[in-house]
């Protein structure tokens, strides 16, 4: 296995998915800043899948560029995690999902920032600086959800205790997390686990929303078991005019 193509798939598969999640909202959003809000995360998660996907590709060395790892890879293919699947069902959820992701992020991209890979380095600093935004955003719509009103708060709550489980795979260290690690290209997924939990206990507590009592449930991953028919469904949608027209030109 090539470790470094594995690792940048991770790291564009999460942008990637959360990103057509969150695009899903155009449109739709319940007020017109919020849909205009969550498109332009979507849109800088997408930038984001650019880099690291085009680097994977170099890596690979297979011919492969950013558009062919996106739009012409199955769903078993996919290497995000599975939190960032998972449908948005409501406008809580989709919030928690991204404050959750987004508390992650932000220790994480800023270790990568001094990674040993320079082109990792740099996709990471550049990257780092629109994270810190999501994560101030979210974090802040977290809060005046969760201390808003009754049903505001309940949906937030149920948001939190749906989505937790899943938090368990950011953490979640495997044979590339270790190889990454040993070269100096990135820590070990495990270690930004502190910081995150630091970050969501005090958003969770400005936001009177209790912290699940339950431990993280591993389920499943990036090389396991898979709930294809969230990202498969997912997959189609985002994947159908690229599929149906692979000649096309913009």
């Amino acid at each position: 296995m090539n470790h470094l193509f594995e690792f940048l798939l991770r790291q564009g598969d999460n942008a990637l998915v959360l990103g057509q999640r969150m695009a899903e909202w155009c449109g739709h959003g319940p007020a017109l800043e919020e849909d205009i809000a969550l498109t332009n995360t979507a849109l800088d998660l997408i930038g984001q899948t650019q880099l690291w996907l085009a680097y994977a590709g170099e890596i690979e060395g297979a011919g492969r560029d950013a558009n062919a790892l996106a739009f012409f890879r199955d769903s078993y293919d996919f290497r995000n995690i599975l939190m960032l699947e998972v449908p948005n069902e409501d406008f809580g959820r989709t919030l928690m999902r991204q404050f959750l992701f987004d508390a992650f992020q932000v220790p994480w991209l800023q270790a990568l920032s001094d990674s040993s890979d320079v082109r990792v380095s740099e996709i990471a600093a550049k990257s780092l600086k629109e994270a810190r935004y999501h994560l101030d955003r979210s974090s802040e719509t977290v809060i005046a959800l969760g201390d808003g009103t009754e049903e505001s708060n309940a949906r937030m709550q149920a948001a939190l205790d749906y989505l937790w489980p899943y938090a368990g795979e950011l953490f979640s260290d495997d044979a590339t997390d270790q190889a990454m690690a040993d070269a100096g290209v990135a820590p070990l997924p495990s270690s930004m686990r502190e910081a995150w939990l630091d970050c969501v206990r005090a958003t969770f507590e400005r936001a009177t929303l209790p912290m699940p009592t339950s431990t993280f449930a591993h389920k499943g991953g990036r090389t396991g078991a898979r709930h294809t028919e969230h990202l498969g469904h997912m997959l189609a949608v985002m994947q159908t005019l690229p599929r149906s027209y692979p000649d096309a030109t913009w």
